[in-house]
């Protein structure tokens, strides 16, 4: 592994690694435990990286808040459910070596008259403190999982619980303005007067919200929260959307209010056992979308984004050193994916300088996908041969990844998959592909192709075999590599530099450094 205390290396663009200093290391294996109204969680979070893996993840849904407002305090059954799951949190914890877990609880504990009795309760069964927080900071910690995964974000962040529903501004990856509601579903539920009463009431606070926020159009709202995430995994099956990875995912006002609409007109049942939503889940996915649907005619945002990282997420970037928040979550997360699995950590920030030449036009955004390939381009080495190239697809385009658009996941897949073989692939994967455009496809080759040539090539972790010279008004490739490779380029690179000259549509040339 490349020695990480080495001042004098050059990481350009990457940055020094992290995820073996102090601070990040204090976060290798980091537990939660949310309290909400309507579930109870413990997420273990694994790997100091920027966008960590969840090691453990588990959820029992309690309903807390269930007759809350007519009874003014828990649900009996679900505090003996609860209990009896952060008993079972405890041990989990005790058995990972990760104690104390950091516990907050949210609007049902912190609206019931017995929810600090049950915080005691807790706190003298299992000796783990939970820390009941108010509506405001409950939005900030949501804000927070956001920039978990978009550092830098700007717009609006929606967190909808079982009891209440926050709201708070991002701008420049900041946390702003902050508000709270009660327009979470249990709480909804308990309204008389029947649907019209439901949605004059959902339309009433919502335009009240909008005048605390004092918000103009929102640029972005990003949706947290597992009702949210529900609609979305409907709104999937409505499309035949053929990625089905919620982090990321992107609606728009029209396609909302389509499915909004198909909810209503759609068998709950029927919809709850094709899209994987739980019993519980779904009985709250109805008011649910009048909120949404309310949601998006007062607040007019241009782009609707899922995150699948919350309040849960939030509480870990709340532990990260500054510097370590400030970096790509791709990025970090891929660094750690190569220290970890691949056969020679370091190198893929050589092969990222072998190949950049190929891409000169590429703006920022394409360089991270670029460098993210790169970095990944030798972790699935341990797959079988003959399936490592639609394993690794598979693998990325699924990934638990931050900072990823779903395209951005397919183009990153693609070229993985040509890093390992010369054709796309199986019929299956077409609908995928379908998500990127002819120049998209070809770039993803190349890329792939170039990667498949460069690890031919390795040397170590820290020298370049040579580097590519591209120029693509005249279709010329250049292959100049240094005298330490000459013995690396046998017949099998140079039927990979044949296969990129393909690609490209190129004439090529090999030339060799004279020794040092």
């Amino acid at each position: 592994m490349t020695n990480l205390d080495d001042d004098h290396i050059d990481w350009g663009g990457f940055g020094r690694p992290l995820f073996e200093d102090a601070a990040a290391m204090g976060l290798g294996r980091v537990g939660v435990i949310d309290v909400g109204s309507n579930s109870v969680r413990m997420v273990v979070f694994d790997g100091a990286a920027r966008s960590p893996a969840y090691f453990y993840n588990e959820k029992i849904m309690c309903a807390l808040g269930a007759g809350l407002s007519e009874t003014g305090h828990l649900n009996p059954t679900g505090r003996v459910r609860a209990l009896s799951a952060i008993r079972r949190f405890a041990a989990l914890a005790e058995g990972m070596g990760i104690t104390p877990l950091t516990a907050v609880a949210t609007a049902a504990v912190r609206e019931a008259s017995d929810g600090m009795a049950f915080r005691e309760e807790v706190l003298r069964e299992t000796g783990i403190k939970i820390w009941i927080i108010d509506g405001r900071e409950e939005a900030r910690l949501s804000a927070q999982g956001v920039l978990l995964g978009w550092p830098g974000s700007y717009g609006l962040v929606c967190d909808i619980g079982g009891s209440s529903m926050e709201l708070a501004d991002l701008a420049e990856g900041r946390v702003g303005k902050r508000v709270t509601s009660a327009l979470g579903p249990l709480k909804l539920l308990e309204i008389r007067g029947g649907k019209k009463a439901v949605k004059d009431y959902v339309s009433t606070t919502m335009a009240d919200l909008h005048a605390r926020m004092g918000a103009e159009t929102a640029m972005r709202l990003f949706l947290v929260g597992g009702s949210w995430r529900a609609i979305a995994r409907i709104d999937m099956d409505r499309r035949g959307y053929p990625l089905t990875v919620l982090h990321e995912y992107r609606m728009t006002a029209r396609q909302i209010g389509k499915t909004v609409k198909y909810i209503a007109n759609t068998d709950p049942s029927e919809l709850r056992q094709r899209c994987g939503i739980s019993e519980s889940r779904m009985s709250l996915v109805p008011l649910a979308s009048i909120v949404l649907k309310e949601l998006i005619h007062v607040f007019k945002p241009k782009d609707v984004a899922v995150s699948s990282y919350g309040i849960r997420e939030g509480m870990l970037y709340e532990q990260m050193p500054k510097e370590l928040r400030e970096r790509d979550p791709l990025i970090e997360a891929c660094r750690f994916a190569e220290a970890k699995d691949a056969r020679l950590p370091g190198f893929g920030r050589i092969l990222y300088d072998f190949v950049r030449p190929l891409f000169p036009r590429a703006n920022w955004q394409r360089k991270r996908i670029i460098k993210a390939a790169c970095l990944l381009h030798d972790v699935s080495w341990r797959a079988h041969p003959d399936y490592r190239g639609e394993v690794t697809f598979d693998n990325f385009t699924r990934a638990n990844l931050g900072g990823l658009k779903h395209h951005e996941r397919v183009l990153l897949g693609l070229a993985l998959l040509y890093r390992y073989q010369n054709k796309r692939g199986s019929a299956r994967l077409d609908p995928l592909y379908a998500m990127l455009d002819a120049t998209q496809i070809k770039e993803a080759e190349i890329l792939g192709r170039a990667m498949r040539l460069g690890a031919m090539l390795w040397l170590d972790g820290e020298r370049s075999p040579g580097e590519l010279r591209w120029k693509p008004k005249h279709r010329k490739l250049t292959l100049v590599l240094a005298h330490e490779a000459r013995p690396l380029f046998g017949e099998v690179a140079e039927a990979r530099l044949a296969s990129l000259t393909d690609a490209l549509g190129a004439t090529t040339d090999v030339k060799f450094r004279k020794p040092a």
